[in-house]
């Protein structure tokens, strides 16, 4: 039986052996009760529940708190219960406090002998040590298998799986599936009709192998594969946090870098290792980085630390607490670094150790401090003071020049107009009595802010005289003579070179921070003083003691030696938390299907031995993903067909992988694949996202937002609203309507595992959204110049174009019937409804085919990756 959530398993996991404390009983004390009876440094009410000796205790009114033999009497029992205990979270579930009570009545036993005492705080057992994800990565025999059947070695270890309830695997998927498969798997598009053919055509032995190469060499393989990091990154083109919800205007450096690093084949601890500390490699620091930007590699190191900037940050914007949201800040940040390099949920421990995990809340504050130097919570660098100018010496120069320049010609224009106005003042003051006139001048000489009350009178008395105001009211050809020198300086201004900025994290030189432990996660009520190291249960002579790596810059090299940990191939949670979601992303599981929870209310991993030995090769091949891609995607595991009665009948969650898992298009392959087949897709790579905005009807669609705080509008942006989905602009606050419908990740922070949902306003959106009637229409104008005035050829591409595959005969001829009826319907409508004059004249046979075109769309048979 393969086991989920340990927890909920106890009852049936037990019935085999006695219970006993370490194993059954500790655990759920840990998440239930020790946080107050135990763990803090006076146990409430005097109960320490963190050993089976200290329950051996009577209570104020008599009773004894445990009593062996006897769940009956033992208060222990009655408290849990009744529900006086826990206060605080929820109850105790009736099948745990079963556990208990059988535990109670087998005698109270323990596995080993207990220590006489205990420090105050969390105990870290030999159980908590013996979890399977903090043991070394090891390197499994490959399982002796049917050579007709083995392709790879994963289907080894998953053919030695499922051979324990006797089945195997699904037949081959034919070629068809399998080229619209590997297409949308590795770059999100689908195969054109040509590419099929000639995929099902090819005879070489070797055509799956060099489809294989095709698409891992597409620019279209990073844009897909970027989109999987970005996910679990929380990567954003705005802020968060505040209401303001500001844009980030340069994050998508970073989205370009991800890209780039996964077309080049990137070696991921090196990527890591950029993301986590590119300051530290580039030699950069906060007040002395303009070096760094002149070398392209340095440049990437350092817009890699973008990685560390992605957390919701409101601290730029109006908040109510400005203390609180930067500390916020790093919160979310280790919460999105824990769970995408180690699967941990080490922020569970910020106000109070873990309930579940070994990580006390010690551990937090002390992985806190590897990165409080760039931080700096009391010394706060907002998002606006954390960009860095790409200026080389030469280009600063060069703008400082043109700005000298345009600031002249600025002064040249003020002089012009003030000599202008003054010509106007010497003929408007012989209006004023003679002598007024002197007092007048010498009024308007004087500053506004010193004038006497007299001085103040008198202006307003003669307010015309003056002469200080628009020129244009005056003299209007001489108001165009100033405005042609504005204009000439504006002008300048254009010349001075482009200045791009990088989002980045660095450090002060020479400024490292005490750190502290916050009592129950207040920053206001700091304790003890902590210094960086790692997670207790994983330290080791590898990190501990923790040691910051020589930075040459200045930096405390504290992150630069957290990275090469978790990069050493030492560290026993990376590269397993890695290949989960490489092996999750291909086959629509995870082997440990909770990607960014490897503890105990995690998933206990379903082929342990394949993860350890996908993970141990990963780190032997240099970390370099596309080796890895090879080895799933080559495999007969992947190119199964989904249909397998046994297994679906056997294994309906396909824990064993018995067939290939049936799952829809995701979002983004969504929207793509219809711009592609509808001929609208730009392939225009990289540089500032394409806008989004409110239209009138509420949706956040793609284009110029042109909205105002009472209306909504959006124009449109030419070819940049048809660019691929991972190049449109990501707000937090407004998700692109298409694909939010369709489970786009959310980033609070960031997106552990996408959500799968098939619920109704996906069908809504299929039948009423612009974009899919757009689409539907775009893709009936391309068949009629591509098969003009040939219904039958356009229905046979139309379908070649979404399915992969001919239609059928069956499928042909209901087809025709709907554009024949449907044709006919809308010329009734159109005579009964004529257009206005200088309408465009209707076209129902261009409009059934569009009206075809968006079922074809909305079929499950375009939407679903067999």
């Amino acid at each position: 039986m393969l086991r989920t959530v340990p927890l909920l398993l106890l009852p049936l996991a037990a019935a085999a052996a006695p219970l006993t404390f370490e194993k059954d009983v500790r655990p759920l004390l840990k998440a239930h009760c020790t946080h107050c009876h135990g763990e803090e440094e006076k146990p409430d009410g005097g109960v320490d529940l963190r050993l089976r000796r200290f329950m051996d205790l009577t209570l104020d009114g008599g009773d004894r708190l445990l009593v062996p033999g006897k769940p009956e009497e033992s208060a222990l029992v009655h408290i849990i219960r009744s529900g006086e205990m826990p206060k605080k979270g929820s109850a105790m579930p009736e099948a745990e406090l079963a556990v208990i009570e059988r535990w109670i009545r087998e005698g109270a036993k323990t596995l080993r002998p207990e220590p006489l005492a205990l420090a105050p705080g969390a105990v870290i057992s030999e159980e908590d040590r013996s979890w399977w994800a903090f043991q070394p990565v090891n390197r499994p025999a490959v399982p002796k298998a049917d050579p007709a059947q083995v392709r790879t070695p994963v289907d080894a270890f998953l053919l030695a799986k499922l051979g324990e309830p006797g089945l195997g695997f699904a037949p081959e998927a034919d070629r068809r599936t399998l080229i619209r498969r590997l297409s949308l798997d590795l770059t999100g598009l689908l195969p054109t009709p040509e590419e099929v053919e000639a995929f099902v055509a090819d005879a070489s032995p070797m055509a799956y192998e060099n489809l294989v190469e095709r698409l891992l060499g597409s620019p279209a393989y990073g844009e897909r594969w970027a989109r999987h990091w970005l996910d679990v990154a929380g990567y954003a083109d705005s802020n968060g946090y505040a209401e303001a919800d500001s844009v980030r205007p340069h994050a998508w450096r970073y989205r370009d870098y991800v890209i780039r690093s996964l077309n080049d084949d990137k070696p991921w601890d090196v990527f890591i290792q950029e993301q986590l500390a590119g300051d530290e490699l580039a030699g950069a620091t906060h007040g002395d980085f303009q070096q760094a930007v002149l070398d392209p590699r340095r440049t990437d190191q350092l817009i890699a630390t973008a990685f560390l900037r992605l957390a919701p940050d409101g601290t730029g914007d109006t908040v109510d607490d400005a203390k609180l949201a930067r500390n916020q800040v790093i919160a979310e940040q280790i919460k999105i670094m824990s769970s995408s390099l180690m699967g941990l949920t080490v922020a569970c421990a910020q106000c109070h150790d873990h309930r579940y995990d070994p990580v006390t809340q010690q551990d937090y504050y002390r992985l806190r401090a590897v990165f409080d130097p760039a931080y700096q919570w009391e010394s706060w660098r907002t998002p606006a003071q954390r960009q860095y100018s790409l200026y080389s010496p030469e280009e600063r120069a060069r703008a400082a020049e043109i700005e000298v320049k345009a600031r002249g010609i600025e002064a040249e224009a003020r002089a012009m107009s003030k000599k202008f106005l003054d010509e106007i003042f010497e003929v408007e003051i012989l209006k004023l009595p003679e002598a007024e006139r002197a007092p007048y001048r010498e009024a308007r000489a004087t500053e506004e802010k010193n004038r006497t009350p007299e001085q103040k009178a008198l202006i307003k008395k003669y307010p015309s005289a003056l002469a200080t105001y628009s020129l244009d009211l005056y003299d209007k050809k001489k108001q165009d003579l100033v405005n042609a020198k504005m204009a000439e300086a504006a002008k300048l201004r254009t010349t001075k070179p482009a200045e791009g900025f990088v989002m980045a994290l660095m450090e002060v030189k020479g400024q490292v921070p005490k750190s502290a432990l916050f009592n129950r996660g207040d920053h206001e009520q700091p304790k003890q003083e902590v210094q960086p190291g790692e997670i207790g249960v994983l330290a080791g002579p590898s990190i501990e003691p923790f040691q910051p790596v020589p930075v040459s810059s200045g930096s405390s090299g504290r992150r630069l030696a957290y990275a090469q940990w978790l990069t050493s191939g030492r560290h026993p949670l990376t590269a397993r938390v890695l290949v989960n979601r490489f092996w999750l992303n291909h086959m629509g599981r995870g082997l440990v299907n909770t990607p960014g929870d490897f503890g105990r209310q995690g998933e206990l991993p379903s082929h342990p031995e394949l993860l350890d030995w996908l993970a141990d090769t990963f780190v032997r091949e240099g970390w370099k993903l596309k080796p890895l891609h090879r080895l799933i995607v080559l495999s007969s595991a992947y190119r199964q067909s989904s249909v397998h009665e046994a297994s679906l009948r056997q294994d309906p969650e396909n824990r064993l992988y018995g067939r290939f898992r049936l799952r829809r298009l995701d979002a983004e392959s969504l929207r793509d694949s219809l711009l592609a087949v509808s001929g609208a897709l730009v392939s225009d790579r990289f540089g500032p996202p394409s806008g989004v905005g409110l239209d009138p009807q509420g949706r956040v669609v793609v284009g110029i937002d042109k909205g105002t705080i009472t209306t909504h509008k959006v124009e449109p942006g030419g070819a940049a609203d048809f660019r691929r989905s991972i190049y449109v602009q990501m707000r937090r606050t407004r998700p692109v309507t298409v694909l939010d419908t369709f489970d786009a990740p959310s980033m609070v922070p960031n997106c552990e595992m996408r959500a799968q949902t098939t619920v109704a306003p996906q069908s809504l959106l299929l039948m009423n959204d612009t974009f899919i009637l757009d689409s539907a229409r775009r893709l009936a104008d391309r068949l009629e110049r591509e098969r003009p005035g040939d219904p039958r050829a356009q229905f046979e591409r139309a379908w070649s174009l979404l399915q992969g595959r001919p239609a059928t005969a069956r499928d042909l001829d209901a087809g025709l019937a709907y554009l024949e009826e449907q044709t006919r319907s809308l010329a009734d409508y159109h005579r009964a409804n004529p257009p206005a004059k200088g309408a465009p004249a209707p076209n129902p046979a261009g409009e059934a085919m569009a009206s075809l075109c968006q079922i074809l769309c909305s079929s499950n048979r375009f939407l679903y990756i067999e």
